[in-house]
């Protein structure tokens, strides 16, 4: 006889796992906390690693090479580059340069998916160049390390793309939060640089892992700011016109450095010489310049530090800004591996150490020191390089822990970024992937009229109604009667661009009683006008700074030559049409996934009123196995289908079948074995 337990001792195991896993907020904190830690680990082998190359390089190397003297220099970043050239070449070339854009190119292009071999190659390579000379910074391989970390374990437990993406985002900001002791700005440049949008639900899994970072990397390699600063601050309010002009010259040394950096990368592309050589040849030429510069070796924190205690002459700052822009040309540009936030923080710094150093001389009354403006020329040339002024902003202060030079520190900031982007669209981590076609901020929604040229948008000049300035008030006043427009393109003799003329124009001219004067005396002859190579996000910026509902599109070359003319009308018009396209691709992805992970194909089927299977119910269909109906698209609706719906001729039927059936269904629906 079988004796039935009294008791069930069973735990609700799997009930748990499956709340656990069907929990977003849950799962994705976890994870967070994952690869925050793992991402401070990395972070704490990989600078482990560097110290371990230089004392290599520089140390034994000096050993080695001590027949050289000092000259030994000269050969060290050639060694660096032999090795890092193979690992790069051979075995991830997603490691070369400095990590990020391939990390933008991963979200844009591939759902977050990183290659995990890409964590190694990154890796070794970087603490090689960074170790050997290499004028480059860790930032750029420790994020593109965390990123990497990220869409791995996304990867390896089948999450979805949104969520790699959130992953790979929050291992760029923990692996930002371990190198600087800067958790803030970690999330700040998830936010600004990857995803360019803060969106509540990747918002908390990046804060949770830049925290969990921090903690771990404090822990292992303490709690001090990366640099020790004296308390600077605002001297005068009468200082602030100074921090202006220091914001100028670090827009215009932004912009110096992101077009030498990619032209000397240009060159080392196009030159016809083993790849795997080429970072080599580029260690030669950073030697050279560094046996006469050594401050442009390596991250350059030595010679930061040494600027904003105030410490080096005016001279040597002033050659150190061109000297360190083509050390890391030279780095990068021959395709060693590292990152370019420092180096841009390491230009701003000399570049504002001289800047103060001369406005201190004239105006001492009334400047602080010039370690001052070296803090805020490293936030305003990354700034304006990087096009990310809440990350520099906050990253400054948290590596300074320096709240006291914040107002100047904003102030140079913005006018920086502002005039980089006025000259130079692309930041420094977009140039070069827009040059390959791949425009990053096209897939945001608030970015999509940076995709549509005014040409596309506008209404050709013979569609629209214009008038001759020698027209008189009359017909004009006819001409708004009829066609109920508010504005009109006023033409010369010529058939060229005269003014423009409005409603208000009209009512305002019978007003002051000039019913007899013709066109071209009450029109607008001063007309602000756009191209049609120019993009409606342009357009709009015109719209919005003048308040006026149209603008006449005239020929670049020629400018009074009218093409035809733009109106907010046209502009909502594209700007929907897009819509419908972005929704129109997005829904196919979706239905190659779906026909992908079920292993049909959907097909679409239009019931006329002869059709087989027009005026009966689903359940009166014998539809053949491996074969569903999964939508009735109806008057513009969409109804889901169940066993009482009735088909209607008129219907769209959308339909799962495997290929084996296909025919079938189609001869039951519509009784031909023909499929559309």
């Amino acid at each position: 006889m079988t004796v039935k337990p009294r008791w069930n001792f069973s735990l609700p195991t799997l009930d748990l796992t499956a709340r656990f896993w069907s929990s977003e907020t849950t799962v994705m904190m976890l994870f967070a906390v994952l690869v925050g830690i793992g991402a401070a680990l990395g972070t704490f082998v990989f600078i482990k690693m560097i110290q371990f190359a230089t004392a290599l390089f520089f140390g034994q190397g000096s050993v080695a090479l001590g027949f050289m003297g000092g000259a030994y220099v000269i050969l060290v970043p050639v060694l660096g580059g032999l090795l890092v050239g193979p690992i790069v070449h051979f075995i991830a070339p997603e490691a070369k340069g400095h990590g990020v854009p391939e990390v933008l190119t991963a979200i844009a292009t591939r759902g977050g998916r990183i290659r995990p071999v890409v964590v190694l190659a990154k890796a070794l390579g970087s603490a090689i160049t960074i170790g050997s000379g290499g004028s480059v910074g860790r930032e750029g391989p420790i994020v593109q390390i965390g990123a990497a970390l990220g869409s791995t374990l996304g990867q390896a437990f089948k999450m979805n793309e949104r969520r790699v993406i959130t992953l790979v985002a929050a291992g760029a900001a923990s692996g930002i939060a371990a190198t600087f002791n800067a958790p803030i700005a970690g999330v700040m440049f998830a936010v600004e640089v990857l995803l360019g949008e803060i969106a509540i639900q990747s918002f908390p899994t990046i804060v949770v892992a830049a925290v969990s970072a921090s903690v771990v990397s404090r822990a292992l390699l303490g709690d001090q700011p990366a640099f020790s600063v004296p308390p600077y601050e605002l001297a005068s309010p009468w200082e602030l016109p100074m921090y202006l002009g220091l914001g100028v010259f670090c827009a215009l040394a932004a912009i110096l450095f992101v077009k030498v950096l990619y032209l000397f990368e240009d060159i080392f592309d196009d030159w016809k010489f083993p790849p795997y050589l080429k970072p080599a040849v580029g260690g030669l030429g950073l030697g050279v310049l560094g046996y006469f510069l050594p401050q442009v070796f390596g991250t350059g924190f030595d010679a930061i530090s040494q600027t904003l205690a105030g410490n080096l002459g005016l001279t040597l700052l002033i050659i150190l800004i061109f000297g360190k822009i083509l050390a890391t040309s030279l780095t990068l540009g021959s395709g060693s591996s590292g990152g370019v936030f420092a180096p841009a923080l390491f230009v701003g710094a000399v570049l504002g150490g001289a800047y103060g150093q001369i406005m201190h001389s004239i105006f001492p009354q009334v400047t602080a020191l010039s370690g001052a403006y070296a803090m805020v020329g490293m936030a305003a040339v990354f700034a304006g390089a990087a096009r990310a002024p809440i990350t520099a902003i906050l990253i400054l202060f948290e590596m300074t822990q320096d709240y006291h030079i914040i107002l100047p520190l904003m102030f140079a900031t913005v006018v920086s970024t502002v005039l980089a982007q006025h000259f130079e669209k692309e930041s420094i981590y977009t140039l070069k992937l827009k040059q390959r076609g791949l425009d990053v901020r096209a897939r945001r929604d608030a970015n999509l009229m940076s995709a549509i040229l005014v040409n596309d948008a506008m209404t050709p000049l013979e569609e629209l109604t214009t008038v001759r300035e020698t027209t008189t008030l009359a017909k004009l006043t006819a001409m708004f009667q009829e066609s109920g427009h508010h504005g009109f393109i006023v033409l010369n003799d010529a058939g060229e661009l005269f003014g423009v003329v409005t409603l208000s124009d009209l009512e305002r001219a019978l007003e002051n009683h000039q019913a007899d004067a013709p066109v071209g005396e009450i029109c607008t002859r001063t007309v602000v006008t756009v191209f049609p190579d120019e993009t409606l996000d342009d357009a709009l910026r015109q719209f919005g700074a003048l308040d006026v509902g149209r603008l006449p599109v005239v020929e670049r070359r020629n400018p009074k030559r009218v093409l035809g003319m733009v109106r907010r009308a046209d502009i909502v018009r594209a700007y929907a049409h897009a819509q419908q396209e972005k929704h129109s691709a997005q829904h196919n992805r979706e239905r190659m996934q779906l026909e992908a992970a079920a292993e049909t194909k959907m097909i679409h089927i239009n019931l006329a009123a002869s059709d087989a299977a027009a005026g009966k119910r689903i359940k009166e269909l014998n539809l053949p196995e491996n074969s569903v109906i999964v939508a009735v698209q109806r008057g513009g609706r969409t109804l889901v289908p169940r066993g009482n719906t009735q088909l209607q001729a008129g219907d769209r039927l959308v339909a799962l079948a495997d290929a084996d059936v296909r025919a079938a269904l189609f001869e039951i629906l519509q009784g031909t074995r023909e499929e559309e």
